[in-house]
């Protein structure tokens, strides 16, 4: 027998065209999980090697089947629990003071990392990417502040900012 064939029995790829199961992420080819065909010598050379793929058994496919329901439920519960928190911060309102003059014009500006900070002080953990704002606050006044949450949940915020008192 000859060593290539010996070498294609071994890893178990067959010749011609292979159906694998990807165990990475492969650019240009596939996401972790998803079964592809690719060219025997590809499969055989590279991705089983490397670990980046296995061969696409019944025994494979369900396991991954089995793990994509639970991902898709874990990931259902994790949008639940984001809805629920966006709930709860739309009914939030922040106070900030800041040095304001007669007229209202803050001396400085209130920020992203400001209301984060603020949020984190409630207890709620927004970081401030999550902060979307148009632009620094720079007058004292109530405004309607965007934190997004996930790509499917946005919500809004009131903010606050009022002049520090001076007692």
């Amino acid at each position: 027998m000859s060593k290539k064939r010996l070498h294609a029995m071994r890893s178990g790829v067959p010749k011609g065209n292979a159906e694998l199961l990807l165990a990475e992420d492969v650019p240009a080819l596939g996401k972790q999980g998803e079964i592809v065909r690719v060219k025997s010598g590809y499969a055989r050379n590279y991705l089983v090697p490397q670990g980046l793929a296995t061969i696409a058994t019944d025994e494979n496919k369900r396991m991954v089947e089995r793990h994509r329901v639970r991902l898709a439920e874990l990931q259902k519960d994790r949008i639940k629990s984001i809805r629920n928190l966006a709930e709860q911060l739309s009914e939030y309102s922040v106070t900030l003071e800041a040095n304001a003059n007669p007229e209202g014009h803050l001396y400085g500006s209130i920020t992203a990392p400001e209301i984060s900070k603020a949020l984190k002080a409630a207890k709620y953990d927004i970081s401030p990417d999550q902060v979307r704002l148009e632009g620094p606050l720079k007058e004292i006044g109530m405004y309607t502040v965007k934190i997004h949450l996930h790509t499917d949940v946005e919500t809004e915020v009131k903010v606050w900012v009022v002049p520090t008192s001076s007692t």
